[in-house]
């Protein structure tokens, strides 16, 4: 097993754990709602009291590392829309449970739209080296990784033209399609990062 999975077991273990401890009592919903809430805040890792948005992010991680390992285009594609649809679905749910607009703990649209970030790493991948960018390429590029991780995070706060005006959609679009949208930012200034690099090599 190598390093960096030990890590990311390791982190998901204790998102899960310190999720599961700082649980709040829900035990007057049926088990099957508290399942679907557990999932929607991120299988407890949006009950964490400090930055639940960020832990929720790095439970996206794993989820986009687990749609990589695949080693298939159309599985990271088909994953990636099916995770924003089911966030759509299940945050829905948990707003109405919650009884709040776009619950600070409802973390499932963060986990859905990482995958999405890196949409245009991979497409850049495929285009240098003719191939899908396997787990071991990721984590060579881990500094790609984490760069993309804190502009998804900066641009999921800010909140730029038009990512707030869209947590206005109704019910769980709302709360999914603002970090979609924060997402196809990162995109964008990857490729413009990538644009500028070719640019200044040409030039050199």
């Amino acid at each position: 097993m190598r390093g960096w999975e030990i890590i990311c077991g390791a982190a998901f273990v204790l998102i899960l754990f310190l999720g599961q401890a700082l649980m709040q009592p829900s035990s007057t919903l049926p088990p099957g709602k508290r399942f679907l809430l557990w999932i929607a805040q991120g299988f407890g890792s949006g009950r964490i009291p400090v930055a639940p948005g960020t832990f929720g992010s790095i439970v996206g991680l794993l989820w986009f590392a687990a749609l990589l390992a695949s080693g298939k285009l159309w599985v990271l594609i088909l994953g990636t829309l099916a995770g924003v649809a089911l966030s759509a679905w299940v945050c829905d749910f948990a707003e109405k449970q919650l009884r709040q607009k776009d619950p600070e703990s409802v973390v499932l649209d963060e986990i859905a739209a990482m995958p999405f970030c890196f949409l245009a790493w991979v497409w850049l991948t495929l285009s240098k080296t003719g191939s899908f960018p396997t787990l071991d390429y990721a984590e060579q590029h881990w500094v790609w990784l984490l760069t993309i991780f804190i502009l998804f995070r900066l641009f999921d706060v800010a909140k730029p033209w038009p990512v707030r005006q869209s947590q206005w959609l109704p019910g769980g679009w709302g709360i999914t399609i603002d970090d979609v949208l924060a997402a196809v930012y990162v995109n964008l200034l990857v490729l413009l990062i990538e644009a500028a690099k070719a640019a200044r090599a040409h030039w050199s």
